[in-house]
Formats: structure tokens, C-alpha cells, sequence
């Protein structure tokens, strides 16, 4: 039976026998590519013997993040920080934060991270030197997959943003009737794909059902920065006094809320924003906030090292594909 097995192994695995062996009963030696193929082998059979500690963390898949500093990418490493607790011994999960506002080191680190991986998880700004080094870095075998936002055309795991925006655009278009004013929109830029689909889909929902009592004025870049997002959100009430909705496709919430207590006008504007915090929360309960969509972080974390794992033959159960659902809350779901 023991024969059968390394046989089995040294065949998925395509080497010899004894390089299994070798492997196996960590007799060294043994290049750690090799070593990688056959514990990825070993594990897609069910071989049933534990795997010598050595080779612990021999199977390496980073995440790359940004902004460790806002909710949503808190939340985010936090799931990947469970998981990683959980994972079978011969896996490590790095998780690196990265500058967004600097995408060439985000390409440097992709060409360099200083360790072999197997798999790469990455959220990061959509830039041409980012794209070029994931397609190097899939070309020499790395199973690559963007989270949260689109990088190129590559398929990703995230919600349906185009969706989001159109959700939002129907719950501010439905309650305010039959109100008469403005709507605006704030994101971060134009540097993620997952704001310009959600502001694509807030358009679009609003010029199929266009109402002659609403309209659609201008849409902000905040940066997902709480000083800039309130300056340009105050500015925008200036020169629009009549704004009864906003939807804020990005982050920076708190900059948003800062101006809508300063200025008093909780009751009198209506805001769908992103992602249950502590702070979203109390804005919902206090009527401050209207509604929030939650896109599922801990969700999106899981999904995605599933895949990975998956792509690199660890997994054998097929990952759904379909997009990650996000949910919408206010202050009667809470």
C-alpha cells in the first residue's frame, strides 16, 4: 500500500519515485520547487501520513493589500488572519500592505517579493507596470487573482459593482419621490475599477428612470481620505444647496458624516454608503445614514484563497465563480 501511494504521488507529481521518497521522508536535498510538487501532490491524493515538519510552510501565497488603515481593509486582513490559522501546516499565508498612491513599487514588490509563492491575492490600483508584472509572474506559474477590484481583464472576486451602484440609485430614486432636488455621487478616483462600475451603474440606473424632480449632478473624488472627501463634499453643497441625495461608492465615510452633523442636515439628505463599521452602525441608528452595502469581506477572503488553492491543485471541490452577494442594511436589520 505504501508502494502504491508514493507510485501514485511521483506519477501526479510527474518525478521519480525516489525523489518522492526523498520527499517524503525528509531526507533533503531537494529543490524546493520539487519539494512543492510533490506535497501538492501528496495533498490532491489524500495521502494520509503527516508530512514531515520540516516542509512546514513550504507552500506560500501572499495578499497583497492597501490601506490597513480604513475599515474595509481592516476587516479584510482580519479574515485572512483566521484563515491562515486554520490552513493545513505545509501552507503560509503573508499578507503585505502596499502604498496604492504608488503603483510602480506595487509592480516592483509583484516582480520581487523576496520568497518563492505559488499563489498571489492582490488588491491594488489598476495600473499598466501592475498588470505587466502579474501576467510575468502567471507566466512563471503563480496562480495570480485580484480581490475586491478588477485588475485588467482578468476575473476577480468581489460583489457586482455595477450592481451596487444601480442599487443605490434605485433606493435614493424610490424614497426620495417625490422630493425635488440634487443627487451627487463621491468615490476615490478613477484608479479603481470597482468605483467606476459602481458609479457606471448609479448613472445608468438614474438615466433609464429619469425623473424631472431629481437630478444627477456631479460625482466626487474624495481620495477615500476624511479631510478631502468632507472639503469636497462641502464645496459640492455650496454650490448645489439644494443636494437631498448622496451616494458614496468608496470610503471616507467619516468625512462625509462630519459635515452632514456639522451642517445639520442628517434629515434633510439622504446617504447610502459602504461597509458596516462601528461608526456606519451608529450613523444608521442615529438616522445620520440611510442605508449601507456591505460587500462581504470576510466572504471575498475565504472565496479567494479557495480559489487559489484550488488553481494550484490543493483543492479539488470546484469554487463558485459567481459574484460575491453584498448585503444592504439599515437601521431596521441591524
Amino acid at each position: 500500500m505504501k508502494s502504491a501511494r508514493l507510485a501514485d504521488i511521483a506519477r501526479e507529481a510527474q518525478l521519480g519515485t525516489a525523489t518522492v521518497e526523498r520527499v517524503l521522508n525528509a531526507r533533503g536535498n531537494v529543490r524546493p520547487e520539487t519539494v512543492e510538487k510533490v506535497l501538492l501532490a501528496a495533498r490532491k491524493l489524500g495521502y494520509d501520513r503527516r508530512l514531515p515538519e520540516r516542509y512546514r510552510g513550504t507552500i506560500r501565497i501572499e495578499v497583497i493589500m492597501v490601506r490597513p488603515d480604513t475599515p474595509f481593509f481592516a476587516r479584510l486582513n482580519q479574515a485572512f488572519a483566521r484563515i491562515a490559522a486554520t490552513l493545513d501546516t505545509s501552507i503560509l499565508l503573508h499578507r503585505t500592505f502596499l502604498d496604492e498612491a504608488d503603483p510602480l513599487a506595487v509592480a516592483r514588490h509583484i516582480a520581487n517579493p523576496g520568497f518563492r509563492r505559488s499563489g498571489l491575492i492582490i488588491c491594488a490600483p489598476d495600473h499598466p507596470e501592475v498588470r505587466a508584472r502579474l501576467g510575468e509572474a502567471k507566466a512563471a506559474g503563480v496562480a495570480v487573482l485580484p480581490i475586491v477590484s478588477r485588475i485588467g481583464d482578468d476575473p476577480f472576486i468581489g460583489i457586482d459593482n455595477y450592481a451596487a451602484g444601480r442599487t443605490a440609485a434605485f433606493y435614493l430614486a424610490s424614497m426620495l419621490k417625490p422630493r425635488s432636488g440634487t443627487l451627487v455621487a463621491l468615490c476615490h478616483s478613477g484608479v479603481y475599477q470597482v468605483h467606476k462600475e459602481r458609479v457606471r451603474g448609479f448613472s445608468d440606473y438614474l438615466a433609464e428612470h429619469p425623473d424631472p424632480a431629481q437630478a444627477f449632478a456631479l460625482v466626487m473624488f474624495g481620495l477615500d481620505d476624511r479631510l478631502h472627501s468632507s472639503a469636497v463634499f462641502e464645496e459640492a453643497l455650496r454650490a448645489h444647496p439644494d443636494i437631498i441625495g448622496l451616494y458614496n461608492a468608496g470610503g471616507a465615510n467619516a468625512g462625509i458624516a462630519s459635515v452632514l452633523e456639522r451642517q445639520k442636515r442628517g434629515r434633510s439628505i439622504m446617504w447610502i454608503g459602504h461597509e458596516l463599521t462601528e461608526n456606519s452602525r451608529r450613523w444608521l441608528q442615529s438616522g445620520l445614514m440611510d442605508i449601507v452595502l456591505d460587500q462581504a469581506p470576510e466572504v471575498q477572503a475565504r472565496r479567494a484563497l479557495d480559489t487559489v488553492l484550488h488553481r494550484i491543485g490543493f483543492l479539488e471541490v470546484e469554487v463558485s465563480a459567481d459574484p460575491v452577494r453584498f448585503f444592504t442594511i439599515s437601521a431596521e436589520n441591524l
